[in-house]
């Protein structure tokens, strides 16, 4: 079984997967680590990226981030390009592994563009982490040392909660760390009785 872990930018969507990746039998598949590492070592991806956003694209055979992030950040075709590059890559990826933990009871599938993408349409059920807007702007900005208008750029290049939760099996709101452990246990609980 296929779960989908998707949520805005700073819900806690990170979190809420290494919650459920404590559980037995269960692992969790990271989109964006894997992706960041596939457009590293794949020479197909790499290409494709210079290609598209010049040379500057990788400074010492490492992605040059920021200069990624102020083309598609600000460009939704070019986002758009760049999930067309990425996406196909990760989804091979993510097959092999889903082939090697097809023992488990359910994978966890965490990608912050899971309905962008089209992502969903692989998995069995769906889960949508949200949280307060001025929370996730503040997580974000903590983490990323970036500007507020910087993260609200972002926010407004992802589909809209309402949306997403709308499409979704469950939706766990993280807030406080002991009120989301309490609504994951649950969800595990729900997932494995159905077994």
């Amino acid at each position: 079984m296929i779960i989908g872990l998707t949520g805005g930018i700073g819900s806690g969507k990170t979190t809420v997967a290494k919650i459920f990746s404590k559980f037995q039998n269960t692992t969790v598949y990271y989109a964006d680590i894997e992706a960041k590492k596939l457009m590293i070592t794949s020479n197909v991806i790499k290409e494709n990226m210079i290609n598209e956003f010049g040379e500057n694209t990788y400074i010492n055979g490492q992605l040059n981030t920021t200069h990624i992030a102020d083309i598609v950040f600000n460009d939704k075709e070019k986002l758009k390009t760049l999930n067309e590059i990425v996406h196909p890559e990760v989804y091979k990826h993510l097959t092999q592994f889903v082939e090697k933990n097809k023992n488990k009871d359910y994978i966890l599938y965490e990608n912050a563009i899971l309905f962008e993408n089209k992502s969903d349409s692989f998995c069995d059920k769906i889960i949508t982490v949200t949280a307060p807007i001025d929370i996730r702007i503040n997580r974000v900005i903590e983490r990323d040392k970036v500007s507020s208008k910087s993260v609200k750029t972002r926010i407004q290049n992802q589909w809209n909660n309402d949306l997403k939760i709308m499409q979704s099996n469950y939706v766990i709101k993280n807030k406080k760390l002991k009120d989301t452990e309490k609504q994951v246990f649950k969800i595990h609980n729900i997932l494995t009785n159905q077994l």
